[in-house]
């Protein structure tokens, strides 16, 4: 599944932005989609899935509660809101795909496609 992510930018702590996923040669239905992150000099991390076929979601502590994935069937298309950003949110944030009936997974090596990367700065 070919991924094309969007929606990076620079903005102040406590502010908000919205990553867009989406994929323009097939649905998602039977797919997870999972945000990562990467850091400089860290090592990539999960943020949070989301099982577009029921909706299901599922994040990391450090950002239960201020991030937020939905997904448009339509414009098929996975979004992560994200509220209340800290400077330590500053990453490249990566979407990925893997086949799934519901499950949970939080490790990059099971997703077999990923997006571009789109970077996410957070001043103070």
């Amino acid at each position: 599944v070919q991924l094309q992510a969007s929606g990076g930018g620079l903005v102040q702590a406590g502010g908000s932005l919205r990553l867009s996923c989406a994929t323009p040669s097939r649905t998602f239905a039977w797919y997870a989609i999972a945000w990562f992150r990467q850091a400089p000099g860290k090592e990539r991390e999960f943020v949070g899935s989301i099982t577009f076929r029921s909706g299901r979601t599922y994040y990391a502590d450090p950002v239960k509660g201020r991030f937020a994935m939905s997904r448009d069937g339509v414009k098929n298309t996975v979004y992560l809101q994200m509220n209340s950003l800290k400077t330590e949110d500053t990453a490249v944030y990566y979407c990925a795909s893997r086949l799934t009936s519901d499950s949970i997974e939080t490790r990059a090596g099971k997703y077999g496609s990923w997006g571009q990367g789109t970077q996410v700065t957070v001043s103070s």
